[in-house]
């Protein structure tokens, strides 16, 4: 078996291939592709897995070419939708564009001169002047309509499978337009397969068919599986329904880092597999490790610091980690105060907050700031006692009553973070 599908296999990241790519792959250094649509500004970890498996390919000598889809990024995948998606006016998708190709580029060795070096390029390039009638006449007539409704995603719209709500003429070209992607980067790239969820095999296949069709070539497929939460739940997604970005300015390092972390047993064990690059004999070392102590969480900080540096840095993964023992009391007033403004209200997302003009905290006094002046606790009678008992900090320091705030004080020049015992919580911004 070819080393690199090997690989996808005991990473549980093999799903389906079509027959032969094997003996391609072993035969000669391959060109391959994945497309990412343009929909947002930055890649998700949903588009972790891609990535990965480019990052792989490229490792196994093989040349892994990204697609951004500036073409069709007009259109919308109906793959895996319900519904069709709002189209994006040409500006907007342009900038979506641009920036997930600066990003793509941080994961993939773009280079040097050697042979397998990665490539990104943009369907938009070569659909932008070809006409409608042109495209009827020389991509459409190679595929019956019949082979386009036999497709898993185009069944599912129109049947209205699970609430499907049908599909527009727009959406039914799509695997066209995915085909004649394939079909050009195989004649003008050399590309013989593209890769992709296992929810594409039908737009790839499309492609194969239309290489098969109109050049007489042949081409390959091969999927990885849709990755799920062990409990079946969509994976990638906050509670609240909201995308984990790769772009820091979207989601906090720190928050990506929590995400990881907090993952359950079931999952790091698997997702330790998928989401790094740790070879197979410290991986299940790992997994021995984590099983004969599962409270010491090995698993779950081995994965969220591997993934943390490979999309961040290795600096942002020790400030990710900095931040999360803030909470639990292993960190120093220090450390709190190096906090950037969106990674401490992320730390103590939730934390009671009171807005006090800063000319009125500036010196003021323990005693009117945490009672009267914050709120924080009920009276004066009660700042003195909680004082008096050792229970009150500021910024992760115990305090007593003589203690005035200074400029000095603020984390990121906004911020006094109240503290009574060991979890009470409460936050002042200077204003």
């Amino acid at each position: 078996m070819n080393p690199f599908i090997e690989e996808l296999k005991w990473r549980g990241l093999y799903a389906d291939m079509m027959p032969g790519t094997d003996e391609q792959l072993n035969k000669e250094v391959t060109s391959a592709y994945i497309g990412f649509d343009p929909t947002a500004d930055s890649l998700h970890i949903g588009s972790l897995i891609p990535i990965k498996v480019l990052a792989h390919f490229q490792q196994h000598g093989h040349k892994p070419i990204a697609l951004v889809g500036g073409a069709t990024g007009m259109i919308g995948d109906p793959s895996g939708k319900s519904s069709e998606r709002n189209l994006l006016d040409e500006a907007t998708l342009n900038h979506y564009v641009d920036c997930i190709k600066a990003q793509l580029s941080k994961f993939l060795n773009f280079e040097g001169e050697e042979e397998n070096r990665a490539e990104l390029v943009n369907n938009y390039d070569w659909m932008k002047e070809f006409s409608f009638l042109d495209f009827v006449r020389d991509v459409g007539k190679n595929l019956t309509v019949n082979y386009m409704m036999a497709k898993e995603s185009v069944k599912k719209r129109i049947t209205g499978e699970n609430g499907a709500e049908g599909m527009s003429f727009t959406e039914f070209t799509y695997q066209l337009l995915q085909g004649y992607d394939f079909l050009h980067l195989y004649k003008n790239n050399n590309v013989k397969l593209q890769m992709g969820g296992s929810d594409q095999w039908g737009n790839i296949t499309t492609g194969t068919e239309l290489i098969r069709r109109k050049v007489q070539g042949e081409a390959f497929a091969l999927t990885v599986p849709l990755i799920t939460k062990a409990d079946g739940s969509k994976f990638g997604k906050s509670e609240s329904g909201e995308n984990y970005w790769l772009d820091p300015k979207r989601t906090s390092p720190y928050r990506f880092y929590q995400f990881w972390v907090n993952a359950t047993d079931e999952d790091a064990e698997r997702f330790i597999k998928f989401y790094t690059f740790l070879g197979k004999e410290e991986i299940e070392s790992l997994i021995e490790e984590h099983k004969q102590a599962p409270h010491e969480r090995k698993l779950q900080k081995k994965l969220a610091e591997e993934v943390t540096v490979w999309v961040h840095s290795r600096e942002d993964f020790e400030k990710a980690v900095k931040a999360s023992d803030i909470l639990f009391g292993r960190s120093t007033a220090e450390d709190l105060k190096n906090l950037d403004e969106h990674t401490f209200l992320e730390v103590f997302d939730g934390v009671p907050q009171k807005d006090i003009s800063k000319a009125e905290l500036i010196g003021s006094n323990i005693i009117d700031l945490i009672s009267e002046k914050s709120g924080f606790l009920k009276s004066k009678g009660e700042a003195r006692r909680e004082l008096q008992s050792n229970s009150i900090s500021i910024n992760k320091d115990k305090v007593d009553d003589t203690f005035e705030v200074s400029e000095a004080d603020l984390i990121d020049g906004k911020f006094l973070l109240l503290q009574k015992g060991k979890k009470n919580y409460f936050i002042v911004k200077a204003v």
